[in-house]
């Protein structure tokens, strides 16, 4: 049994994984210092409310809010474990799209770009083809889809660039991300889907409930009753196995990744490496693009079309998702949901003490800055490395144990 547990904790695999826990664990702590450090310098939090903020942190899912006596009630909430699914969705979707392009050697900080234009093709789409004439179930499938292409066209240009002319992704992809907002602006404000009945709310798309688009339930309302959880959940997690199946289990994913690992011996073994960087980013864009069309198409709330300001979090939210599950399309899964529920926390501490949201944001920050050093991490875990000058080093001629017998040198 102790061989057992000592090889697996030699595997690769285990040392990041447990590297990935640590930084987790080292964020919540550092969250709990800073839930104490601002408690003890406010005189209107008391200490009951520092240990409320403590315990929200670490399990502020199952917090049901503050019962008649005033003290935090803990139990089943559905409510918070469906929205906290809904939020993951899209938070799988980018992650899997940093994950792919970093597996393959590329650094795809053009998700929001792509995104958004997810977002501008699905909901073209889900609001355009009246449902009075096509079936409700095929316009949603058509705005996937739509916004599936869309992402993948807008991702394979950076690709392009990367693969022709030599332009450093990240670079090319900033100019795309901004070059997304303003044509999302511009798209959808001299459409006619903007909502101007509510004064209050001119500046938004309609749902695509509006148009009886929307993606169904599967069941999940009744397991996470008055939640916004729906069938996307699932598809995102379908998405992210076989994305796992491609890279892992594929010809094309393992070109991929010899592009990825060496783009010039990958060429040299007869693989094809400008197509790939193209396939790769697009591929990117194409995850992207299906996580806003998946957010959206569930029909739970408005677009707010005027993005010039600013580029959408959730695409930036990505990159941490992608390196704490250390680019694994399945721990992508896991990690992402983790995310979602630090977003519900972070709710659940403005609602229900005198903390603010942001404390949360500092707990990500931390465990993004963690997961960049994972590699630091598993040499820790792994313990000191041995020099080559040790590890070629000539064994002692008079020690027994390394002649035949204590005489006779092996």
């Amino acid at each position: 049994m102790k061989n057992t547990l000592l090889n697996l904790y030699e595997k690769d695999a285990t040392k990041k994984v447990l590297a990935s826990l640590i930084s987790i664990l080292i964020g919540l702590l550092v969250g709990v210092i800073v839930v104490i450090l601002v408690g003890l310098s406010k005189d209107t939090i008391t200490g009951s409310g520092i240990w409320d903020g403590v315990r929200l942190i670490f399990a502020g899912i199952l917090s049901k809010g503050r019962n008649a006596a005033g003290q935090l009630a803990w139990g089943y909430n559905a409510q918070s474990l469906g929205n906290m699914l809904f939020r993951a969705t899209p938070l799988i979707m980018t992650g899997l799209s940093v994950a792919v392009a970093y597996k393959t050697g590329l650094f795809n900080i053009g998700a929001p770009g792509q995104y958004l234009m997810g977002t501008l093709v699905s909901l073209m789409i889900a609001l355009g083809i009246p449902s009075t004439s096509v079936p409700a179930g095929l316009i949603w499938i058509l705005a996937f889809v739509g916004g599936c292409l869309a992402g993948a066209a807008w991702g394979a240009i950076p690709g392009m660039l990367k693969a022709f002319l030599n332009i450093n992704e990240v670079l090319a992809c900033i100019m795309t991300n901004w070059l997304a907002a303003n044509l999302v602006t511009w798209a959808f404000d001299v459409s006619n889907f903007k909502n101007v009945v509510e004064n209050t709310k001119a500046g938004y798309i309609y749902k695509t409930s509006f148009n009886g688009v929307e993606t169904p339930k599967l069941g999940l309302d009744k397991i996470f009753p008055n939640s916004q959880v729906n069938g996307g959940i699932l598809i995102a997690i379908v998405i992210a196995i076989l994305v796992y199946i491609l890279m892992t289990k594929t010809t094309m994913g393992y070109q991929l990744k010899a592009c990825g690992s060496n783009r010039h011996a990958a060429r040299y073994a007869g693989i094809n490496d400008k197509r790939n960087i193209v396939l790769s980013m697009a591929l990117a864009g194409c995850l992207a693009g299906g996580g806003a069309a998946l957010y959206w198409l569930s029909g739970n709330t408005e677009f707010y079309w005027s993005t010039y300001q600013s580029l959408p979090a959730i695409g930036f939210n990505g990159i941490p998702v992608a390196l704490l599950a250390v680019s694994n399309p399945i721990g992508v899964i896991f990690t992402a949901i983790f995310m979602a529920m630090l977003d519900i926390v972070g709710q659940q501490l403005t609602g229900l003490t005198a903390y603010n949201e942001y404390i949360t944001d500092v707990i990500i920050s931390v465990i993004v800055y963690l997961s960049a050093f994972s590699l630091v991490i598993r040499m820790l875990l792994t313990g000191k490395p041995k020099t080559a000058s040790n590890a070629n080093a000539e064994p002692p001629m008079n020690n027994p144990q390394n002649t035949k017998e204590g005489g006779e040198q092996a």
